[in-house]
């Protein structure tokens, strides 16, 4: 079943010219091409997108190419997660400014900060847009990985609303899914004839 961003999306390479400026005009024809082919939602500046490698400048440059040609195409997850909180808001605020349908949020790498901290993280850049938020889970590359209390308390924010899990850990996968349904059953029982909403299930969660 398809979700918000669709059944298809596809992380997006970034290309780059001999010199390693970016290659804009080949990063709107590979995006036209992808949407061309079954893509619903294009993920612009992630792992597979060199994110890391990327200026603040050069990311701003790359959403707005792709958002240009995914008028009228499909979507765009903007990857607008650092190490830096404060950069990952500024950079957030602006791809929402530019007309990104979502942000891609990864783990701040290098530092690895206490779950607690995690949670601030995130909750703090998704309380700064309007836009829906999925969280990125690769432990493999950040040194740190977003633990299964973290990720329901991430839950309860209204647009954090995806995972994108790169853990390779099917067993949490599953468990995480059991307690967030367990946690919008129980909301349902306690709010009985509404629709669970975010609000509702927060309560309940908390």
């Amino acid at each position: 079943m398809a979700g918000r961003f669709g059944a298809v999306v596809t992380a997006m390479v970034t290309p780059f010219h001999e010199d390693h400026t970016l290659d804009l005009e080949t990063a709107r024809s590979l995006a036209a091409h992808l949407y061309e082919h079954g893509t619903e939602t294009l993920v612009v500046s992630g792992s597979t997108g060199e994110s890391p490698t990327l200026s603040h400048k050069e990311k701003l440059e790359l959403f707005r190419a792709v958002l240009e040609v995914a008028k009228g195409r499909g979507k765009v997850l903007a990857g607008t997660g650092t190490y830096d909180t404060a950069e990952t808001l500024e950079l957030s605020r602006e791809a929402e400014a530019l007309g990104a349908d979502g942000l891609l949020l990864v783990t701040p790498y290098y530092n690895k900060p206490p779950q607690a901290g995690l949670l601030e993280h995130f909750t703090r850049v998704a309380q700064a847009v309007q836009i829906p938020v999925m969280a990125y889970n690769i432990p493999g590359r950040t040194g740190i990985r977003i633990e299964h209390d973290t990720l329901l308390r991430l839950a309860e924010v209204p647009n954090i609303v995806a995972v994108k899990d790169s853990t390779g850990d099917f067993q949490a996968m599953f468990l995480l899914l059991s307690g967030l349904a367990a946690i919008a059953l129980v909301a349902a029982l306690a709010f009985p004839g509404e629709r669970a909403s975010s609000e509702a299930i927060a309560t309940v969660a908390r």
